[in-house]
């Protein structure tokens, strides 16, 4: 019987998924009904439409790096509290602190909510947000 994995390097592993900007082995971490919020955006829901808005999100980004500085975990859900920095297509980049909470159903994700504040990203005066 394989042993399950640890939590940290389950994390790990789905950041590194993100980061790499691989939705296929992103939407590995999913239930098949999953739902997923990013910032103050609707709900998607389901594989399809939530790789569509990740491939639509990775594609306004250059890069992408996550720093997880803290993890809790709770019967049913894990909270992950860091920083990530976009790296924009025309040069600089934006560090953004977020808070992810996500609803476990065994080892997969059904609920992946993501606060954090995109405003940074999008800003048209980007000299004073670029790190």
């Amino acid at each position: 019987m394989r042993e399950p994995m640890r939590r940290d390097e389950w994390c790990r592993r789905l950041f590194a998924s993100i980061d790499a900007k691989d939705v296929r082995e992103f939407l590995g971490f999913l239930t098949p009904d999953a739902r997923f919020r990013y910032g103050s955006a609707p709900v998607i829901e389901g594989e399809a439409a939530i790789a569509e808005a990740l491939t639509q999100l990775f594609a306004g980004v250059a890069s992408l790096t996550h720093r997880v500085h803290e993890l809790w975990e709770t019967p049913g859900h894990i909270i992950c509290r860091g920083e990530v920095t976009y790296r924009r297509p025309a040069g600089g980049s934006v560090r953004i602190p977020f808070c992810n909470v996500l609803t476990t159903r065994g080892e997969k994700i059904a609920v992946y909510d993501i606060y954090l504040d995109p405003t940074p990203l999008t800003a048209h005066g980007q000299a004073a947000a670029d790190a």
